[in-house]
């Protein structure tokens, strides 16, 4: 990659870089694996949306946990060695539901996850930070990198779940969880050969998540930003699958989180507070047009709402507060405070989307999904005119414009 993003010098200099950032990738794509299946499987356990989505929620019941109590764990014991074992619970969770798939299996698959990715969001941008090195830009910089890992991380592994069910439709274990379990061993052979660049460690080992003072709008803001994406992946695909489509969960799911790619470079052009107010459009917008595209069976319409919703909720919205919460930070705070960032965001994955499911079982999917995208509406409009009123933009050039090679 370019050295935007990664720091100049020999081949050996960039390495540790590129294998954090492709541990990161390998941790989150497991997280989507199994999103095509959800229904699948709530019908092997004869179950309905609502256990559905509590299945889905389990996710976060395995990763706030870790994000309060083991958050600052990589400050005592090191970055590499939390990276490791998150790489090793993705891998027993993806073996769970490959020799069990049923929704039980699925939600002790999704707690493992939840757990993994918890201790991989308490280190991963701090451990970039302090490989990519002092440059005045290296928070920056490691937050562009995670943002971008991760985003393409959580939608690759639905894709390839998708393409699997749609070359053979009647799979309950595809290939895609025996091929993910060889990239994830082979990741943590290339993750133990790496060095970690020196710190000051921490005497305690356990660190609570901090918040940084003036990043509230952001936490608040990716809330809102990961519940519409955690509705696509939670809950679109028992609509999806009602009408017999439910190999495009994968490409739903795809497009919805690594969208947001595509829109970053666009993201760092701008300060984070424009980057936000842009998210924030962008968030009613996708959703509605994607409830539409289900109401009315149009996957066209469909894909070109979700890739709305991905593009607000994992570009403009979550690389901002990414950028934010690492520019406000100390480096001695830095673990911690990205840990109370996603703390926001996957508490906005979960709930909303847990109450949701079970609202849909007893008035029905399609009003469930306007009731929500009625509370989206107003949520982002409520925000919006809070930091009309209440903040101004106090950053006099763009946090993302500082990427430059020259740094």
């Amino acid at each position: 990659m370019s050295d935007v993003l990664f720091p100049s010098g020999s081949r050996a200099d960039r390495w540790p870089v590129y294998v954090v950032a492709l541990t990161l990738f390998l941790i989150t794509s497991a997280v989507n694996l199994q999103a095509p299946l959800y229904t699948t499987y709530a019908r092997a356990s004869h179950l309905g949306a609502g256990a559905q989505t509590i299945a889905f929620a389990c996710y976060v019941a395995g990763l706030v946990p870790t994000l309060i109590f083991l958050g600052g764990i990589s400050d005592r014991f090191g970055r590499k060695w939390p990276l490791a074992i998150a790489l090793l619970l993705t891998t027993v969770a993806t073996a769970v539901p490959m020799n069990w798939p049923r929704l039980e299996a699925l939600a002790a698959a999704r707690i493992l996850c939840g757990i993994a990715t918890g201790l991989m969001a308490g280190c991963g941008t701090q451990f970039l930070v302090e490989l990519l090195g002092s440059r005045s830009a290296a928070s920056t910089r490691a937050a562009v990198i995670v943002a971008a890992s991760t985003s393409l991380g959580f939608g690759s592994g639905a894709l390839a779940t998708g393409l699997c069910l749609l070359a053979a439709p009647s799979q309950h274990t595809p290939i895609s969880y025996g091929a993910y379990i060889g990239f994830a061993v082979s990741g943590m052979v290339l993750l133990a050969m790496i060095r970690e660049a020196s710190f000051s460690r921490s005497p305690s080992w356990l660190r609570m998540p901090v918040f940084v003072s003036g990043t509230l709008p952001y936490g608040i803001a990716v809330f809102i930003a990961w519940s519409a994406s955690g509705m696509v992946i939670g809950l679109v695909p028992a609509a999806l699958s009602s009408h017999g489509h439910d190999a495009w969960t994968g490409f739903a799911t795809f497009f919805v989180i690594s969208t947001g790619l595509v829109v970053q470079p666009m993201a760092r052009k701008l300060s984070p507070v424009s980057s936000l107010r842009i998210g924030m459009l962008l968030i009613p917008c996708g959703l509605t047009v994607l409830i539409a595209g289900v109401v009315l069976q149009s996957l066209p319409v469909l894909l070109i709402g979700a890739m709305l919703v991905g593009a607000a909720s994992y570009g403009f919205t979550y690389s901002a507060g990414l950028a934010a919460n690492a520019a406000s930070a100390s480096d001695a705070n830095r673990a911690r405070a990205t840990s109370g960032y996603f703390l926001f965001a996957y508490c906005g994955f979960s709930v909303p989307v847990v109450a949701s499911g079970l609202m849909a079982d007893h008035i029905g999917l399609n009003p469930t999904l306007w009731v929500f995208d009625g509370g989206i509406v107003i949520a982002t409009a409520l925000l919006a005119l809070w930091m009309t009123v209440c903040t101004r933009e106090t950053t006099p050039a763009s946090a993302y414009a500082r990427v430059t090679p020259e740094n």
